[in-house]
């Protein structure tokens, strides 16, 4: 067995448990309000202002030369994705500065301190367990999103879908170059990646759950 499929193994409860929450299987079904989806891009662009400087982190304490070419690699690819989502916040008629000038909600905030301390303190190889979760639940479900939002809120084109619609196709590449990398990580490194999965898989659930509880309206579309 790889060690890709042995983190998709090892983390299956975390995962599952991810994709049970009920506001990601009623948004997936029957999209969202215009209030619920402009306030989850502001927590998106309150993490992804962060994978930049997470990768750069990642890769000046890491030894491996060739993982630090890969976290470079993966720089070159996710610099400036945030200002995707300022642009759809704009285009949903919201205030992309204010967001930008704001701070996410708790769940946001402790997902990216947690993952900043992983990557810190506990190994550079941490990042690998974010990259997993994040990139893995994109591919999995962001067209799919986009698509019910998109068709509950009446909106012609992709106009205000760029995040979602870029990510669902640019994380199908990225997570086939994940399962690369990861599967030539030294063995030693592999607890750390899926331990720190099943976290992310906590902390990321954990913005959908807060966002279900500020915007408790989704239920009564469900």
């Amino acid at each position: 067995m790889s060690f890709y499929d042995q983190l998709q193994s090892e983390t299956a409860l975390e995962r599952n448990a991810f994709l049970s929450i009920p506001l990601i299987q009623s948004t997936i079904l029957r999209g969202a309000t215009r209030e619920l989806y402009v306030d989850f891009l502001t927590q998106a662009y309150h993490h992804v202002k962060h994978t930049f400087p997470l990768l750069a982190l990642a890769s000046a304490r890491t030894h491996n030369e060739a993982y630090q070419d890969a976290l470079v690699e993966y720089m070159e690819e996710e610099r400036g994705h945030e200002k995707w989502i300022l642009d759809d916040i704009r285009a949903m008629g919201a205030d992309a500065d204010a967001v930008r000038t704001g701070k996410p909600g708790q769940a946001c905030q402790v997902m990216v301190g947690y993952t900043y301390y992983a990557v810190e303190r506990i190994s550079p190889y941490a990042m690998l367990g974010s990259v997993h979760v994040l990139e893995g639940m994109s591919t999995m479900l962001a067209d799919k999103a986009a698509d019910a939002i998109q068709s509950a809120l009446t909106f012609p084109g992709n106009t205000g879908f760029s995040y979602l619609r870029s990510h669902g196709a640019l994380d199908i590449e990225h997570v086939a170059f994940f399962k690369t990398l990861v599967n030539a990580i030294p063995q030693e490194a592999h607890a750390v990646i899926i331990d720190t999965s099943k976290i992310i898989y906590r902390l990321y659930g954990d913005i959908f759950r807060e966002l279900s509880q500020r915007h408790p309206g989704w239920r009564d579309a469900a």
